[in-house]
């Protein structure tokens, strides 16, 4: 039996899967993190992510029930974009800038007016460009730029690298490599600023699934195994982001499929039969781990506003002398939504603990409002906070209705989903399109990237076809939400678009 290794390093846990050369899953490992608000930026030590990984794996052993000797294959996929910049001594030059800070609006715009591609801020080459215009000392010692999975598997192969999917949060891309032709625009606006540097010369090299991305290294070994049991020498597929790992859990390569990635963010991705008409700042252009271009509407607060009213709630259980476990309280707090009013209790409400760009909001504060005539009780603001967590999303995905992108399949993955039928059916009702979730649906990218590690060492045809055949016998429900619930929700959509204003005050004054 084949023993391959996925690990992805998400925004509040560190997942680690091991599956067979059937892709079923053997054991998994977990550790929770946290990213912590330093100077002005969301960030994550280095030190955390090793303790991290560490004890992800270790805690993977122990539910296995023995140590792991060797490994035919390992995959590392992380939350895409962000910042790590490393000088020519590969010492890091700032701390981790994270895909949630919305610090860059002014590189964002100037380059999605230059590439005429839109540049969003949560990008690597974003965020660079406003280290640029910040004039800060470090950006002369910028040797090496990376992302969060890129830097784990430099770390472990000594290979500087990154999947194309990856990439493509980074810097434009085309096919399988950057866009050479607005790498040139992006390095003429380096020397107006007076930087002589080629953006290019900066970057991992981008490379497609079932490439060679390197091999375990016995220093790497021991970085993720720190007791020397894991022999080095197995090979390592390119490392993905989040949403290229997405795309794989959910079968969504192909053209005119598309899935859907609920957790602390969230994206909804549709493969492009075409490019879009127009360049629109609420969508991302990116790449499937084969190079296709891919539509991304990302919402950077998703799911951190459900999951800290449910802890209240448990806070509220425990003082009357109750005790639930966290599984089984969420699952009752989805499930009572259903009960609510048509007109979710006059509630509305706005999930943004940082900024959210598709609504133009620089930054976020959680706020709750409803109407004096309206009826608090736990279904209606449950419902109500189902749906605040889809609104930004609804909104960027009815920019490509407009542009008439072709969507023949939708399918949901990550927390949001583990509650069965009510997280796909308020997202039916969000995007108007039936939601398929698969019995994997909460792997999500750890187990995504393993069985890009699995393509790694099986890639006898192209990725789209070794999926076709893996997920063949599949188990998966499609929910297709009723229109009285798309009527609910298009209502709700009224006084949320309406709010918006109230929420941008808030965020000046509070």
């Amino acid at each position: 039996m084949k023993k391959i290794l996925g690990i992805e390093l998400g925004s509040t846990r560190i997942k680690s899967v091991l599956i067979d050369e059937n892709a079923t899953v053997i054991a998994q490992g977990a550790y929770d993190w946290e990213n912590k608000l330093e100077n002005g930026y969301w960030t994550y030590s280095l030190e955390d992510v090793w303790t991290g990984l560490q004890s992800s794996f270790a805690d993977l052993c122990k539910n296995l029930g023995a140590p792991i000797e060797s490994l035919d294959s390992i995959g590392i996929s992380a939350m895409m974009h962000g910042y790590l910049a490393f000088d020519k001594n590969d010492n890091l030059l700032v701390p981790f800038r994270t895909w949630r800070n919305t610090t860059t609006a002014q590189a964002a715009k100037e380059l999605t007016k230059a590439l005429h591609f839109n540049m969003p801020q949560r990008w690597s080459g974003s965020h660079f460009y406003q280290a640029v215009l910040n004039k800060e000392e470090h950006v002369k010692d910028v040797a090496f730029l990376t992302t969060l999975a890129g830097y784990v598997h430099w770390m472990l192969t000594g290979k500087k690298v990154i999947g194309i999917g990856d990439a493509a949060g980074m810097v434009p891309t085309k096919g399988k490599d950057y866009d050479l032709e607005k790498i040139a625009i992006y390095n003429s606006l380096l020397k107006k600023q007076g930087i002589d540097k080629d953006i290019y010369a900066l970057l991992p090299k981008a490379i497609v699934a079932g490439e060679d991305a390197g091999s375990l290294t016995e220093k790497g070994a021991l970085l993720l195994d720190p007791t020397g049991t894991l022999k080095c020498g197995c090979p390592l597929c390119p490392p993905e982001g989040d949403a290229g790992t997405g795309m794989v859990a959910t079968n969504a390569v192909k053209v005119r499929t598309g899935n859907v990635s609920a957790g602390t963010s969230a994206f909804a991705m549709v493969v492009l039969e075409k490019p879009l008409s127009k360049v629109n700042e609420s969508i991302d252009i990116v790449a499937t781990p084969s190079g296709a271009d891919v539509a991304m509407v990302h919402a950077n607060n998703f799911t951190s506003e459900i999951n800290a009213w449910a802890s209240l709630f448990n806070e509220v259980i425990e003082l009357a002398g109750g005790s639930i476990k966290k599984g089984p309280l969420f699952d009752k707090l989805y499930e009572v939504s259903l009960k609510s009013d048509s007109d979710v209790g006059g509630l509305v409400g706005y999930n943004f603990l940082s900024g959210e760009p598709i609504v133009g909001m620089e930054s976020g504060i959680p706020l709750v409002a409803r109407k004096p005539s309206g009826k608090l009780t736990l279904a209606n603001f449950m419902q109500m906070q189902l749906y605040s967590a889809l609104g930004a999303m609804s909104i960027g995905m009815e920019i490509l209705a407009e542009e008439n992108v072709q969507i023949e399949d939708i399918c949901g993955h990550g927390g949001f989903f583990k509650a069965p039928f009510v997280g796909a059916n308020a997202m039916s009702a969000a995007l108007n399109a039936p939601i398929t979730t698969m019995k994997n649906a909460g792997e999500g990218g750890a187990w995504g990237v393993a069985v890009l590690a699995l393509y790694r060492i099986c890639n006898t045809t192209s990725l789209e076809a070794f999926l076709d055949k893996l997920f063949a016998s599949a188990e998966k429900e499609t929910v297709v939400a009723s229109e009285q619930e798309k009527l609910k929700f298009k209502e709700f959509m009224k006084s949320y678009k309406a709010g918006l204003a109230i929420e941008k005050l808030a965020t000046e004054r509070l």
